[in-house]
Parts: C-alpha cells; structure tokens; sequence
C-alpha cells in the first residue's frame, strides 16, 4: 500500500517545485516526500534527503529511489544540514528544504524501538541507535530535579514531581529497562487519568525529546536554512506538537520584517535590518477528510516561508 505522508499535496505545493531546481528533505522517514518531489523534478533538479535513523537509510524505498542519479541520502541528524550541503550541493542555491517533525510510524510500531508505550520492548527511544544513551541508560543516572524539568517543559506533565519521584525510587530497587515497566510504574505514579490519553504519553514524549536533543536539533536546523536558502527558495515545516511549533513559529516571525537591537536607543535606521525571510500565507492543518484516514494528522501545523 502507498503510504502518503502528512499534508502531503499541500507541502509539495508550497515547496512551489522547479523541475531543474535543487531541493532538502530533512526528515526522509518513509521516503513519502522524497518520492513526490523525485516526480515533479526534472533530469536537471537535484535532491537531497537527510535522516538519522539507519532504519530509514536502509528502506526498500531509500533503496529505489538512490537509483535516481537526481537523489542523495545521508545518514545525518538535520542540525548538520550547512555542513552536507557544503559537501554535497557546492556552490549551489539551494530552491526548497522541507522538514517534517516528529516520530515516523515504523519507529512506533516497532517495540523493539522503544518509542511506544503500548508495546514491550527495550527502553531505548534514539532515532539513531548509532549514538547517544539510551531512554533507559539516562533514567539510571538523571538526577531527580533534572527529570522533572524535563517532564514539565518537553512533557508539560503536571504530574512530574510524582513521576519523578516513583522513577527515582523504582531505580534504587532495579533497573528501568522497558517500556511496559515504564509505562506502567507511570501509570501508578499518576494519581488521575485524562480521558483518552495514557497515562504515560507526555513522560514519552519528554524523554523521548531529551534523549534526542529534538527541540535544539530544530533550532539548529531553521537557523542553517537561511543561509542554505538561495533568494526565493522556500522553507516548508511541519510539525506535530506545540513545542515545535512554538519554535518554528517564532522563527519565523523573528526572520520576517524588520530587526533592530532594541538596547540601542534612540533607533537609528542603521541599526534596523531587514529579516531574511517573508511568511507565506497562514499556517496549514489537515483537512477533515485526512483526519478521517489518518488521525495522527490532527496535531499537525505547515508553516511555510520564502528567503528574499
């Protein structure tokens, strides 16, 4: 079955393809958008793909498509997106760069992953297994304050301090080591259920964004884009919770209209400089009908800007 990623028609149509253009996809994942921008390219475009999940690198997909002599794929976090641009499209503007956060659904279905609390696997949660501690190797040594900020600000779980606390004891006793043993000493830990959610979802999601430094990942990543970008090139994010957005959205304002270093007074027109980017249009959701196919589109937000 083809699998069509999240705003699928919507984020190719805001990448506004030129077939001899040259353009990113940051977050390969299923190779959905690769594919789609491959199709709309001619024999002079060229694109890059970037994913740090080895899982992903080695796709029957990835396989395919790196048959296209037009294609590259690297195995790469995206914050190292100036640097393999510098290596692999020297000297070239690039025309578009798309970027699609959050967890691909292999990445959940697999238990083995470490991402679902719903299945029983090692506690692990690293895109790229290659590198970095584990979920549970930090468990075992966070220190208990630490924990809780991380379950407050990446989780916004107001039971932190309870979670954290059941972490710390559960640890002294014996390793953390899976995911149902996570999730159900959180489970315990939370003295009331919200309806419809697990009880372990927002601590998943904060360790899951510690241990992959995501939210740093994508302010490195926005910030190399403008340089990457050549004039009129576009920059298309997706993104699936409200930290991220929170990010890109400011990022954007931050980089659209007019800066000045507001401890300088009075305002002098040498002081103001233009941003480098321009917004394009409002931010994009789903429409009813993918939501219907495809629940997991109701979280998502397509912010799109244009280098000038």
């Amino acid at each position: 079955m083809e699998h069509f990623p999240v705003l699928y028609e919507e984020a190719l149509s805001a990448l506004n393809i030129r077939p001899d253009g040259v353009y990113i996809d940051c977050t390969f994942g299923r190779g959905g958008h690769s594919r789609g921008i491959l199709q709309k390219l001619g024999p002079d475009g060229r694109l890059l793909a970037l994913d740090r999940d080895l899982s992903a690198i080695h796709s029957q997909l990835a396989k395919e498509l790196s048959q296209d002599k037009r294609f590259c794929l690297r195995h790469a976090s995206f914050s190292k997106l100036s640097e393999i641009v510098a290596d692999e499209l020297p000297g070239q503007g690039v025309n578009g760069i798309l970027m699609d956060f959050g967890v691909s659904s292999p990445q959940l279905d697999e238990a083995e992953r470490g991402f679902s609390f719903l299945r029983d696997g090692p506690l692990d949660m690293r895109m790229d297994r290659c590198s970095g501690m584990s979920a549970a190797e930090w468990l075992q040594q966070v220190d208990e304050r630490e924990l809780v900020r991380v379950l407050f600000d990446y989780g916004e779980e107001r039971f932190a301090r309870k979670i954290a606390k059941a972490i710390m004891k559960a640890r002294g006793e014996a390793p953390i080591t899976s995911t149902l043993q996570l999730a159900r000493l959180i489970e315990e830990a939370v003295p009331m259920k919200e309806k419809g959610k697990h009880p372990a979802t927002r601590s998943f999601q904060a360790i899951r964004i510690e241990i992959n430094q995501e939210l740093e990942e994508i302010r490195q990543v926005l910030t190399q884009s403008v340089d990457v970008l050549a004039p009129g090139g576009r920059l298309v994010v997706i993104a699936f919770h409200s930290l991220e957005d929170r990010i890109v959205k400011r990022f954007i304002r931050q980089e659209s209209g007019r800066k000045y270093n507001p401890g300088r007074l009075p305002v002098m027109e040498k002081d103001i400089q233009k941003g480098a980017l321009k917004k394009i249009g409002k931010a994009i959701r789903a429409s009813r009908e993918e939501i219907e196919k495809n629940p997991r589109s109701r979280s998502a937000v397509m912010r799109v800007a244009e280098k000038i």
